[in-house]
């Protein structure tokens, strides 16, 4: 099992550092239905985490290594074909970054939080997690980076769900600190929504480079051997 988690660390921090779900968080918690939207938001971006890696391990079947300990072919060539897409959500994401006194271009719902009721707070978690591009590609990676390991099906849920508690710091975090600091917490929150929004274009940039190039690495070293 520590196989498999190590696996899958480098991937969990990634999705940790996803702006748009930290931004959507701050916004929930300036609106009178904090106390539950902000949860029910970080409820609906654990379970989409989860239900993707655990559809991609099903779907996997158990697959693990060679007889040789070399990861199963298919394996690999998901590396390579996930990295390619990271690489072209990195350049996509540079290409369109803020430059100068640019305004920063934000999706319409983040305009609407005030009148999110908890189901739809939820429901916003579970796509930000599940159905953005970014976040998808990472989730389908770190699952099949589990099944590189030749360990058990419950070894291979506990690392999972250490990749979903590990990708939920980021977005858990200004909940904590609302709940730990209350109004304190208020010029925090603020201070950081406003550098996530401006920055939003190069963090998830550089982290999908990042994590295109350790792909499209493991994938070309397993191919080769």
């Amino acid at each position: 099992m520590g196989e498999a988690i190590g696996q899958i660390l480098s991937y969990g921090v990634a999705v940790a550092l996803s702006p748009f779900p930290v931004i959507g968080m701050v916004l929930m918690l300036a609106t009178p239905r904090a106390r539950a939207n902000g949860p029910a938001l970080l409820l609906g971006w654990v379970t989409g985490l989860a239900l993707v890696g655990t559809v991609v391990l099903l779907a996997s079947g158990g697959a693990g290594p060679s007889e040789q300990g070399q990861p199963a072919a298919w394996v690999s060539a998901l590396d390579l074909a996930l990295g390619v897409l990271l690489l072209w959500v990195a350049v996509t994401y540079w290409r369109g970054r803020p430059r100068g006194d640019d305004e920063v271009a934000l999706p319409k719902w983040m305009r609407t939080v005030d009148s999110f009721t908890p189901v739809k707070a939820g429901a916003l978690g579970a796509a930000l997690s599940a159905l953005n591009p970014k976040n998808l590609l990472l989730v389908i990676a770190a699952a099949a980076a589990i099944t590189r390991t030749d360990t058990s099906a419950g070894a291979q849920a506990a690392a999972l769900a250490v990749f979903v508690v590990i990708g939920a710091l980021g977005t858990a975090a200004p909940l904590v600190l609302y709940f730990v600091l209350r109004e304190r917490s208020r010029r925090i929150l603020d201070g950081l929504k406003l550098w996530m929004e401006r920055n939003n274009s190069v963090i998830t940039a550089v982290v999908c480079l990042l994590m295109a190039a350790k792909l499209m690495g493991d994938a070309i070293t397993d191919l080769s051997s």
